[in-house]
Parts: C-alpha cells; structure tokens; sequence
C-alpha cells in the first residue's frame, strides 16, 4: 500500500502537503514558474485525471492576491461553460500560506500545437475558434473581460475541445459604466503580442474590446503559423501594428485620452504600409480574413460608431469592424446570452459594447460553424471521440 503511493521518478514528495498527495497521485510535473508549479496527477477516490497547480506564497502581497481571489471567483462561476476550464478543487496547504488549485485536466495547448507546424488544417481553425469565441461571449455577458486572451491560455483535447484558461488577470466590470468614464486601465500586465493598441498607447479606460482584438491576434497566429504582431518592445509593437491595421481619425485619438498617442500615431503611421494579407498564407479563406479585419481595429473607432448610432437609430451599426446583425426571422426567437450565474446580472445585450460584439457575432459564427457531419476529422491527437 505504501509502495503505491511513492510518487514517481521526477516527482518529489517535498513539492505537496502529504494530505494533497494522500488524495491525489501524482504523475509528472507539467511546468514550474515563479508562481508556483503544476502537475498532472489523478484522483485515488475517482479515478480522474486533473491537473494541480499549487501556487507558491498566493497572499504574500496584494498584487498576487488579487490575482488569485480573481481566478478562483470567476472560474467558480464561469466554470460550468463547456469552453471554459472548470476548477475542481482548491486545497490549503499546511503552511497557510500556498494554494492548490485543481483543475481539469487538457492534452495541450494551442501554442504548442501551432507551433508544431502544419498540424491545424481550415475545419480544425473554424472549430477552435468558433468554441473561443463561445467562451469570450459568455464571460462578456457577465461584464467580465479575461485581459490575458493567447494561444499557451487555450487548452486543447483530443477531440478538439477548448477551454480557456488563466483567469488571474480578469476584471469584472459590473456597475461600471462603459465609455470613457468606465474602468481605468491599471496594472495591466498582458502578453504584449496580442494587446490591444488603446493599451499599448496607456489609455485611461478600457472595454471588452481588449479581448476582441486578442482573439483577433489568435485568428490570425491560427491562420499564418507565427504571431502577426511580435514586437519586440512596446514601441516596435505599436510599429507593426500601424503597418497593417488602419490608423485612427483624429477624433479617436482624442477620445484615447492618452497625452502621448497622439504624436506616436503621427509619427508611426507615416511609416511604409502593407496589408494585412500580405502577412497571411494565399488559401486563406476569405470569410476569415473578413472577420480578421473586423476583430483587428481600434477600439474606439467602433465606439465612436456607435455612440453616433444611438443618438441616430436610423443609421445602423455601420462601425469599423462592426457589420448589421442579420435581423430576426419572424417568428424566431432572439436569444440573449446567458449572464455568468448569480455574480453578474447585466446582460451583453445592454450598452454600445453589447451592440458591437452582437453585431460581430454574425460573422463569428458564419465562419465558426461546423457541420455535424465534419466533426469526425477534428482529432488533433490520438485519443477517443467524445
């Protein structure tokens, strides 16, 4: 009995309290950090596969705190979304002071799995990205934004399931109001590829459409192989950006509310320019490279829009990036987007971002549905189909 409960070669038993490792038997360890570390282990009552992270010193001061009351708050509430990582489990360590953390356990990542090469063909992109965008609608419902959206944060399964993961960095935003007078951008830390240009220029405000350009960054790693963006400093990251995405007007520089945006942009989009094509492969498809342009604007060139649409309803949401929702069949019912449970009541239907991001589904899901009949070619591993 007690043989069975040594822990693997690599695995030492000095890393976990002997109650977690009383319950659970560790395989191997998946990754350490300054963090914390991770591993991947199986439950001795259940039988299932999980994956541990236990995070060192979680309290030590407020930044590392906050972070990790976010994550196990949000992931509490979201975690019944089928796109979305459900936690399992969250364990005191003895010392008081290191959390575990236990998750659900995923095969790989998409990082990983771009990184390997040619290995996403078109379906396995529309199925991945449709489910991504699942998963983003639902926690904007709630008035949550991730903040931290990129390829290492999608969790992939054998079959091609996602769930996204890494809440540490998201905010809710509920009973704050959206535009300029919203939630100052503060202590946001994002991978730099794949942050909008509104933080990049320091605005003082921010939107769920923090998140929409990530996405967009993630269509189109998913699409070229390689990041689009991979600036090497936040200056060189705002170069390549202007190099391909169309500059804002005047008026939304003003409305960035950033004292130095203003002579950046000048001075950068000055520079020689490409399309956006130009940096994805010639058998993209056109319904993606659509909805890439539509992801990858500025924020508050969509904004702008559509203020000027809700003092003028007979315009219609005409915003850059932004297309008329396909109006309701009669006789249809019109679904709202289900709030994140009892933490959240505004619905993602409410306020100009509802609008944008309703008028964008249309097009995410134009390019993310997937015949039943295809769905037994998605594997990206060996492994069963669920």
């Amino acid at each position: 009995m007690q043989a069975s409960r040594r822990p693997p070669a690599g695995v030492h038993a000095a890393d976990v309290d002997p109650h977690v490792a009383q319950r659970y038997l560790l395989k191997r360890r998946l990754g350490k950090g300054a963090y914390g570390i991770v591993w991947k282990a199986v439950d001795r009552r259940t039988g299932e596969t999980v994956a541990i992270k236990k995070i060192f010193d979680a309290f030590r001061d407020k930044t590392d705190a906050q972070r990790t009351f976010r994550e196990i708050m949000l992931l509490q509430e979201f975690g019944d979304h089928p796109n979305i990582i459900r936690l399992l489990d969250v364990i005191r360590a003895e010392n008081d002071r290191d959390i575990y953390l236990v998750f659900e356990s995923m095969d790989t990542d998409l990082n990983a799995v771009i990184g390997k090469g040619r290995l996403l063909k078109d379906i396995h992109k529309r199925y991945i990205f449709y489910q991504l965008l699942r998963a983003t609608k639902f926690i904007h419902s709630g008035r949550v934004i991730h903040r931290d959206q990129k390829p290492s944060n999608v969790l992939l399964d054998a079959s091609c399931l996602v769930k996204l993961c890494d809440f540490g960095l998201a905010r809710p935003l509920a009973g704050l109001p959206e535009g300029p007078e919203g939630q100052a951008l503060t202590e946001y830390v994002a991978t730099r590829w794949y942050r909008a240009p509104e933080v990049l220029l320091s605005s003082s405000w921010y939107t769920p459409g923090v998140d929409m350009w990530s996405l967009g960054c993630i269509l189109g790693e998913m699409l070229r192989g390689k990041p689009l963006f991979p600036g090497t400093s936040t200056l060189h990251q705002l170069e390549l950006v202007l190099q391909t995405i169309p500059p804002p007007s005047e008026e939304d520089l003003l409305a960035l509310n950033s004292g130095y945006s203003t002579s950046i942009l000048h001075h950068l989009g000055a520079r020689p320019r490409q399309t956006l094509e130009a940096l994805l492969p010639a058998d993209t498809p056109p319904e993606a490279l659509d909805l890439l342009k539509r992801l990858l604007v500025f924020a508050q060139v969509a904004i702008q829009a559509l203020i000027r649409n809700d003092r003028d309803p007979g315009r219609g949401v005409r915003a850059a990036g932004a297309r008329r929702a396909p109006p309701s069949r009669p006789g249809e019912a019109r679904l709202e987007p289900r709030p994140g449970r009892r933490m959240f009541s505004a619905s993602a239907s409410q306020g100009i971002q509802g609008a944008a991001r309703a008028a964008l589904g249309g097009y995410s899901q134009a390019y993310g549905t997937v015949c039943h009949s295809a769905l037994g070619s998605l594997p990206l591993l060996p492994g069963p189909h669920v």
